[in-house]
């Protein structure tokens, strides 16, 4: 993506820390291994709030906070918790958005088993500039190097 070398760290720290509100989910939450309830998904939701909260007033050169809340907006506002569309969201959000849920569906979790990387890649596809950052995406895909699978 071109970004000064500064800010990629900034992501890459973002990213790194991105789910770390999930210390104040209760463990059997995290490792249900059965389909959460709504009630259940909302606790779990509040988790980027969590984060959000977790820096304070300690004073970073990025927006780490806001990458740590806004990981889950989507461009057309349908994320949470703010319901953000677009450029309210900010860029490493964007980028952080889109490397997690590549993640979350490439790799095994306890709670469902890994789709893969097609089936990763092609949600971003069907999701570049409606949910997902097109950028990030065309970015997401270059570093894996699977533009050969017809997503273009």
């Amino acid at each position: 993506m071109r970004l000064p070398k500064d800010r990629v760290e900034g992501v890459r720290l973002a990213a790194t820390l991105h789910d770390i509100g999930k210390i104040g989910i209760p463990s059997a939450l995290l490792t249900k291994p059965t389909q959460l309830n709504v009630h259940e998904l909302g606790l779990i939701r509040t988790h980027s709030e969590i984060g959000h909260a977790i820096p304070g007033g300690v004073q970073l050169p990025w927006p780490i906070a806001e990458v740590l809340v806004q990981h889950h907006e989507r461009l057309d506002g349908s994320g949470y918790p703010r319901g953000l569309r677009a450029d309210a969201i900010i860029l490493e959000a964007r980028i952080v958005a889109v490397a997690d849920v590549f993640d979350s569906m490439a790799s095994h979790r306890l709670y469902h088993a890994a789709k893969g990387l097609d089936a990763a890649l092609k949600e971003l596809h069907d999701g570049r500039g409606r949910l997902y950052d097109a950028d990030a995406v065309n970015a997401c895909r270059e570093v894996l190097n699977h533009d050969s699978l017809g997503y273009n």
